[in-house]
């Protein structure tokens, strides 16, 4: 054992120092223990940054949504949007659907 320590000797030469002692103890605390840590403060920055992504989304969406209410604020865009997504039809007047393979694949994904 004594030969393993007077080998070793040059690297337990700072460690009898006590304040580089205390600084190491206070750099490992704030690292890893404190309420404050690097760890909690990198999933804290993390966690901004999905939010932000989130809430840039949800402006998007606004934004399309509001394009949308635009459109149907006329009697044209009201028509126009019920012929397209519910297939509704005047009276005495025939709709044809075509639907190609393609197309039913399409629309059971959404």
């Amino acid at each position: 054992m004594a030969d393993f320590i007077n080998k070793y000797k040059r690297f337990f030469k700072p460690f009898k120092n006590v304040s580089f002692v205390i600084l190491i103890v206070f750099a490992i605390w704030m690292l890893f223990f404190d309420a404050n840590s690097w760890f909690i403060h990198n999933e804290l920055n993390n966690d901004i940054e999905a939010l932000e992504n989130e809430k840039a989304y949800y402006k998007s969406e606004i934004e399309k949504d509001k394009k949308e209410i635009k459109k149907l604020k006329s009697e044209e865009g009201i028509e126009k949007y019920g012929r397209e997504k519910y297939h509704m039809k005047k009276k005495n007047e025939e709709i044809y659907l075509i639907e190609y393979e393609d197309s039913l694949k399409n629309s059971t994904n959404e």
